[in-house]
């Protein structure tokens, strides 16, 4: 098997994962059981008390429920108004991930070129990231500060539990950020220009010695040889050099 079959199914299995999560997330919103109280001593008296990011709920043993949204916004506490800001964005970057993701998968075939087909994904898998993080962040920070209330044994208000939203919360998130990691290696490895390791550089010797004869240019009357000279050249004119100083001969006879 191929590569780029082997990386086109990787991107299908990571799309799939990440748009469950996202699904998984923005099931979240609508649905009240965020928070779950039940009080009462007696089973016909016993309430239930949930609530969501938007809204208070109540039900009774007769099957009467009744919820009411928060009556003023500017009086929530920032921590409800921080959740809220990270769930929203948690989903708008999931949709803007799915979209680049169709985009630049190589099963689709609707961008340009392989290697601008990895950047749009590699930018996919940001944004899937970015989307698991703050659904992440949200469902962890909410379901801390009732464990923290729940355990407070100051805190005289009415205590609540974890609800099975924050739950899939966190399946969610978890499968958006493990399948936005793959995606996002794999696409990266292919997209991103990778950097070379430089070449050690050669020590310089007598032989590759930039010398100025080395580098002269050859006569134009001789096409035989196009190249520069060689650096033995100068030596071996040296060496055929005529002698400056001719030495004077004697014979035998010349003494006498």
């Amino acid at each position: 098997m191929k590569y780029r079959t082997v990386v086109m199914y990787m991107e299908i299995g990571c799309f799939v994962s990440c748009l469950c999560g996202w699904i998984l997330v923005c099931s979240t919103l609508p649905t009240e059981y965020w928070t779950f109280s039940e009080v009462g001593s007696v089973v016909l008296t016993t309430s239930n008390y949930y609530s969501n990011l938007w809204r208070d709920c109540i039900s009774d043993t007769t099957g009467v429920s009744d919820c009411k949204d928060y009556p003023s916004m500017l009086a929530l506490p920032a921590f409800l108004h921080a959740c809220r800001a990270l769930a929203v964005c948690s989903v708008i970057t999931g949709f803007f991930g799915g979209v680049l993701t169709l985009v630049g998968m190589k099963c689709t075939k609707i961008g340009g070129s392989e290697v601008a087909n990895a950047r749009v994904t590699f930018a996919a898998g940001i944004t899937y990231l970015v989307s698991g993080f703050c659904g992440m962040i949200t469902y962890s920070w909410w379901a801390n500060k009732l464990v923290t209330e729940f355990l407070d044994p100051t805190f005289r208000a009415q205590k609540f539990e974890i609800g099975a939203a924050v739950f899939v919360g966190w399946g969610g998130s978890t499968l958006l950020i493990s399948g936005a990691t793959v995606m996002t290696y794999f696409s990266g490895k292919e997209g991103l220009p990778s950097r070379s390791p430089k070449r050690p550089r050669r020590p310089a010797t007598y032989a590759t010695a930039r010398t100025r004869r080395t580098y002269m240019l050859p006569n134009t009357s001789s096409r035989g040889n196009m190249g520069p000279p060689l650096y033995y050249e100068d030596r071996k004119s040296r060496g055929t050099r005529a002698p400056t100083k001719t030495s004077a001969t004697f014979n035998r006879d010349s003494f006498v």
